[in-house]
């Protein structure tokens, strides 16, 4: 059985426990919303610009600490905007490189991301 709504382990019981969630006013949902389509928008182009060859994944990932937009990309999403990578191509690179397919931009480490950065070349 599933719940509708977030549960989370007690360490101490080892049993589930209920996590209420906020509830929002519609002026709240609203920005929230809106807040993230903007995030959305902002991320399709990121994409679209690396697609274009105004930006590079070496660049884009000098910046996944300190901008929030790069940041929470996957990189997966980052690597497919490349011309001539699809998804199996992708898929090969990031197995290649140890890098799961669902780790976000500012979650690579060092070593992580000079292995994709040299892989690329």
């Amino acid at each position: 059985m599933t719940c509708a709504h977030p549960v989370r382990m007690d360490a101490r019981r080892g049993e589930k426990v209920d996590m209420a969630l906020p509830t929002l006013t519609p002026e709240q949902r609203a920005e929230a919303l809106k807040k993230a389509a903007a995030a959305r928008t902002a991320r399709k182009e990121l994409r679209d610009a690396i697609a274009r060859g105004e930006q590079t994944i070496p660049a884009v990932l000098d910046r996944a600490k300190s901008d929030q937009v790069v940041g929470k990309t996957k990189v997966a999403d980052l690597l497919k905007s490349l011309p001539g990578y699809g998804p199996a191509k992708v898929s090969q690179l990031l197995e290649q490189t140890g890098i799961d397919a669902s780790r976000r931009a500012a979650g690579l480490g060092d070593r992580q991301r000079q292995a994709l950065i040299d892989a690329l070349k």
